[in-house]
């Protein structure tokens, strides 16, 4: 099961996506495909930065369709406390929306796909996949 991140989704909604990014992603059956609230509210701003209503119907399309959003609840909430105190003692601090994307994922057990690997593979057992390369 599998956690996309804000860049792999925003690459499937470029005029040109990569192919082999769109092949792969319809391979995975919509059921085991998630995101995070986070990446969502993400893809939103980024929308709103734009001034696209184009883009944000595009945004909105785009979860509905295909993904499941998982919030940042409770069992998200008992990974991020150890798993933020833990970085900080170890000098590997991550952004804030990084570190609950990557508690999400940790929660539920789900492979984060991202293109930003050197961030994330700074999570202890955290699974990470670059499907942008």
């Amino acid at each position: 099961m599998h956690c996309f991140d804000t860049d792999v989704l925003s690459a499937t909604m470029r005029r040109d996506p990569s192919l082999p990014l769109i092949r792969r992603l319809a391979k995975i059956p919509p059921s085991e495909q998630f995101t995070t609230a986070i990446t969502m509210g993400e893809l939103l701003y980024g929308a709103s930065r734009r001034d696209s209503a184009r883009l944000n119907r595009q945004v909105r399309d785009l979860i509905r369709s295909a993904l499941t959003v998982l919030p940042f609840d409770e069992s998200a909430a008992e990974v991020y406390g150890p798993l933020r105190a833990r970085l900080e003692a170890e000098g590997r601090r991550l952004d804030e929306p990084d570190m609950r994307i990557a508690s999400i994922a940790l929660s539920r057990d789900l492979t984060l796909v991202t293109g930003n690997v050197r961030h994330f593979a700074r999570v202890p057992d955290l699974t990470v996949e670059n499907w942008l390369a």
